[in-house]
């Protein structure tokens, strides 16, 4: 009786092996930017932070009904909103411990608080040779992100607990998660929109945790030069 040999497995790519636990590293023609735990990190962020959107909008407005259906009904997203709010930020602590290192602001970026910043939000060409591995928009984001998911914690618990805090104290905390959750869904759409469409080959970074030399070369001559050794400047 002839027997079928099993089909060979197809070798994994080097590069995906050594973005598991390594970051800033050459491999062939791509350079590993994020490794395997900051990129779970990153989607736990992301999972938990629409958790908490699609429960939440239900209970904000009934414009937005249709979504409690999602999760079993209105009184499911309210027990299940608050404890995804949690996660979220406990979430987005973990990030920050992760990545503050790399997020600091260069004297040289201080800039960035003003017109760059619009320029670079409006996806203007921002020439800066020393970019490293990430832009001050980026900083400016992460940061500006972390404050946001804080405001919106400690508002969100005093919406669990109302009985707990003076009338004047509610209404500042609605208007405080209202507000926040408002420009930080203003900020995802550009944080999506820059990840994506206007800079092709970023979203592979927080997929497989690599980007071409090209997409360094380009985007941050700075890290491109720190990883590779080669001027950015160069044919």
């Amino acid at each position: 009786m002839s027997t079928v040999a099993p089909p060979s497995r197809r070798p994994m790519d080097p590069a995906v092996l050594v973005a598991r636990d390594q970051e800033d590293v050459l491999v062939g023609n791509e350079i590993i930017r994020h490794k395997l735990s900051s990129r779970v990190l990153h989607w736990v962020v992301a999972v938990t932070f629409f958790g908490c959107v699609f429960t939440g909008m239900p209970i904000w407005t009934p414009v937005f009904g249709w979504m409690a259906h999602l999760f079993g009904g209105l009184t499911v997203c309210r027990v299940l909103h608050p404890w995804l709010g949690v996660a979220f930020f406990l979430s987005v602590l973990f990030e920050i411990f992760d990545w503050a290192s790399d997020m600091r602001f260069r004297s040289d970026e201080k800039g960035w608080w003003g017109p760059k910043l619009i320029r670079y939000m409006r996806w203007e060409e921002v020439d800066d040779e020393n970019v490293g591995k990430y832009n001050g928009g980026q900083k400016f984001f992460f940061w500006t992100a972390g404050l946001g998911a804080l405001g919106l914690l400690l508002s969100g618990l005093m919406m669990w607990f109302p009985q707990s805090f003076p009338k004047i104290l509610m209404q500042l905390a609605y208007l405080v998660h209202d507000a926040t959750f408002i420009l930080f869904m203003v900020a995802i759409i550009f944080h999506i929109y820059l990840g994506t469409v206007a800079e092709p080959g970023t979203f592979r970074s927080m997929t497989r945790g690599t980007v071409t030399r090209k997409w360094a070369r380009l985007h941050h001559p700075g890290w491109y030069r720190q990883v590779t050794g080669e001027d950015p400047r160069r044919p």
